[in-house]
């Protein structure tokens, strides 16, 4: 089985039902998955914003944050990954947060896989080609 690093935009998919649920949660049966601590921080910001949005209930927000506590995905330290995501976040000129899955993918030699379009179009202008591949969108990772 495969690895996959992904990121609070493929994990959220998992307990909210938007566009790319069906897609994340095949995901979920495909590859192993793993991810930064900082998933979970992520998630319960995501979570926040929605109840704040009228999106959520509080009730629906607390379901969901028990669900992804309960996902099975490893989540791994993220220290040794700093130097790295602060690097990609200042050639790519990107928040160092989304940069740490990136960072994670590099290093453990995987596919990192978001539904952050916004990251992929600009992994693909302004990142060094061995950066390239290392990211893919949810979609793609579906047709996996």
């Amino acid at each position: 089985m495969s690895t996959l690093v992904i990121d609070a935009s493929v994990a959220l998919k998992w307990v909210v039902k938007e566009p790319g649920t069906p897609e994340a949660l095949a995901l979920r049966q495909k590859a192993k998955l793993v991810a930064p601590e900082l998933l979970l921080v992520e998630c319960a910001n995501i979570l926040w914003k929605k109840v704040r949005r009228g999106e959520l209930s509080q009730e629906e927000a607390w379901l969901a944050a028990r669900l992804l506590q309960a996902a099975e995905v490893e989540l791994l330290p993220t220290r040794a990954l700093l130097e790295a995501a602060t690097r990609l976040a200042v050639e790519l000129d990107h928040p160092a947060y989304d940069c740490l899955y990136l960072a994670m993918a590099v290093e453990r030699d995987c596919p990192f896989v978001t539904a952050d379009d916004r990251f992929l179009r600009k992994l693909a202008s302004r990142s060094r080609r061995a950066l390239r591949g290392k990211a893919i969108s949810l979609t793609g990772a579906a047709r996996m």
